[in-house]
């Protein structure tokens, strides 16, 4: 694509969350700090949750890499599942067989073999769950009884949950007050500012391998923030569009007007001109309207 005509090794902005690029936001810095310290001194249930495209895929991955060694982890990213494909999953994940007719008292008396067993490395196991949103309230409640399993200091099974704003919602539901009580450390993932937004790109263009003069200007990227709000999925695919576009006109720099089509071209991008410019075209018609009245009334008369 336009690898070459920029001179860097891979494509900068994908949607693919690649650890690699992390960035280190304060946001991401945080939310990372708070679920390694929540981790390391044994709590039960820890959350994180985060807009659409904040980057809460990054950080689960990013979590997964930076564990210490004194950690066994299960992860499950799709966990639209139903109970006993839940325990199925874990069981997986941790390497436990389970006969194919397993029931809940099978699976609890197996896990907590393989959770004791491993606490007895002097390790504990972590169960991460990406998407949490989309847990069914059944397999919510079969999560909350696996982390029944405890020793007299500290809990066998500890998770961490990853989701989008509708997962306090539903854990704000009077029939999974249990659950929202264990939880004893959460974070909520802040958009970016428009600063943050411009070394944000510098960083992704360099990890990319680009060396040459700037390729997006401060007013770029503050056109790029108020377009996005500040979400990094959406600067990820203006930059890429831009980038394009400069590369289809011969152009080594990303111009405004880059951005601007970039924009226009993307749904959940924002560009207040473009509201504003609907906004004067209703007004004009209401006016225009407000006016024929008044003629014809006045010819009436």
């Amino acid at each position: 694509m336009y690898l070459y005509h920029y001179g860097i090794k891979e494509l900068p902005f994908t949607l693919t969350p690649n650890t690699s690029y992390f960035f280190g936001l304060p946001s991401h810095k945080e939310a990372l700090a708070v679920l390694i310290t929540a981790l390391k001194t044994g709590e039960g249930f820890i959350k994180v949750t985060g807009e659409v495209g904040t980057g809460k895929t990054l950080i689960c991955r990013k979590l997964l890499n930076e564990l210490p060694g004194d950690f066994v982890t299960a992860y499950i990213p799709n966990p639209f599942l139903s109970p006993a494909e839940l325990r199925r999953s874990v069981a997986n994940e941790l390497n436990v067989a389970l006969t194919d007719h397993s029931d809940q008292q099978e699976f609890t008396h197996r896990i907590q073999q393989a959770l004791i067993h491993i606490h007895q490395q002097n390790k504990g196991v972590v169960l991460i769950i990406d998407e949490a949103q989309a847990l069914p309230m059944e397999s919510i409640e079969a999560l909350r009884l696996m982390t029944n399993l405890e020793t007299e200091s500290r809990k066998l099974l500890q998770v961490v949950l990853f989701g989008q704003p509708e997962l306090d919602e539903k854990l704000a539901l009077p029939e999974l007050r249990q659950l929202k009580q264990r939880i004893t450390f959460s974070y909520n993932l802040r958009l970016m500012d428009a600063d943050q937004v411009y070394q944000y790109v510098r960083h992704r263009m360099a990890v990319a391998g680009y060396k040459g003069q700037e390729l997006f200007s401060k007013k770029c990227c503050e056109r790029l923030f108020k377009a996005s709000k500040g979400t990094p999925r959406i600067v990820n695919v203006l930059c890429h569009k831009a980038l394009m576009l400069a590369y289809g006109e011969g152009k080594h720099q990303v111009s405004l007007e880059h951005v601007n089509l970039a924009i226009n071209d993307t749904e959940a991008a924002f560009l207040p001109s473009k509201h504003l410019r609907l906004i004067f075209i209703i007004v004009g018609l209401i006016l225009l309207a407000l006016t024929a009245t008044f003629v014809y009334e006045s010819w009436l008369l």
